[in-house]
């Protein structure tokens, strides 16, 4: 084991040291019961499947067929649970909580929602978002079956522009090394949006996941026929989520819908993923030229999609 991966060992380790004592599961009884955290866990998987194979039941908690027998054996002698033979096959054996069983659940189900809910408000309303997008990456890591991120798109509230400069200074300096004049540069376009926004023909919206912005997009008045796209961003860690496609085709419709017969955008050739999603939208190339921007040599391109079939789109300035 080389050095870098034994130091994310270790980390992960930690964190499973640190977290197992947050939620309690260290201690005697889970939430204050007389439950063990997988006794919790089989009477949980009971109440939320109903009627549940034993087999089944083992497998899904990976819990040894001997000690699984014994402690459903247990929670029948104590009314909990209730066995029988399957219908379906006489060699196996089903399983179901008993009135007493549900009663028991809906007492470990109301104390685990107090607690977290108790952990949550201990912490401000930013890092509760961060926190709950955190854990669903590690899950989206670790489950290959887990169900996919739901991604919403919300229009920008006040607060939220500052991030997209942000963000956009972070991501593209630390992927393709632009110094902070990029950044100024966005903070002009948002600073220009919002000094001269027009409700009726321009909109910015946020991706959103887990409660956390992973991505924006403007659609902004270039002149009367035309709408430009400008600042899509998706931030690394919600690539591979549909997020640029969904932000790049709200834009395209937006601008359908209030009578825009063109719009375009400017980009640079650099940006390979998201020139694919303008490809996809339907966005020609075109022009490109060189240019000395950001810190670095670069392509500067050119991009239109012709919404009504209405004439050459223009040329365009970073602007």
């Amino acid at each position: 084991m080389d050095a870098v991966v034994a130091d994310r060992v270790a980390r992960v380790r930690a964190f499973n040291r640190f977290y197992t004592g947050v939620i309690g599961v260290l201690n005697e009884g889970y939430l204050r019961t007389r439950w063990s955290v997988t006794e919790a866990r089989v009477i949980f998987e009971l109440a939320t499947r109903g009627d549940t194979n034993v087999l089944t039941l083992r497998r899904q908690l990976g819990l040894d067929s001997g000690y699984l027998s014994r402690l459903l054996a247990r929670f029948e002698t104590e009314g909990i649970v209730r066995r029988q033979r399957s219908e379906q096959d006489r060699r196996r054996q089903v399983v179901r909580l008993t009135a007493r069983g549900r009663k028991a659940f809906a007492r470990l189900d109301r104390r685990s929602s107090n607690s977290i809910h108790a952990l949550l408000c201990h912490h401000p309303e930013r890092a509760q978002r961060r926190l709950v997008s955190a854990m669903d990456g590690i899950r989206g890591v670790l489950d290959t079956e887990a169900a996919p991120i739901d991604v919403r798109l919300r229009p920008a509230v006040a607060g939220e522009y500052g991030w997209v400069i942000e963000r956009h200074g972070g991501v593209y300096q630390a992927e393709y090394g632009w110094d902070q004049s990029f950044e100024t540069l966005v903070a002009g376009v948002v600073a220009n949006f919002l000094r001269h926004h027009d409700a009726r023909r321009e909109a910015a919206w946020i991706a959103e996941a887990a409660g956390e912005p992973v991505g924006c997009i403007f659609c902004v008045a270039r002149d009367r026929g035309t709408a430009q796209l400008r600042l899509l961003l998706v931030e690394p860690h919600a690539r591979g989520l549909g997020v640029g496609t969904t932000l790049v085709n709200r834009c395209v419709g937006f601008a359908r819908e209030v009578g825009y017969s063109r719009l375009v955008l400017w980009t640079n050739d650099v940006l390979a993923d998201a020139r694919r999603i303008y490809e996809r939208a339907g966005f020609h190339l075109v022009n490109e030229q060189p240019h000395h921007s950001f810190g670095t040599d670069l392509v500067g391109q050119n991009w239109a999609l012709d919404l009504h079939a209405q004439g050459p789109a223009p040329t365009l300035d970073p602007a």
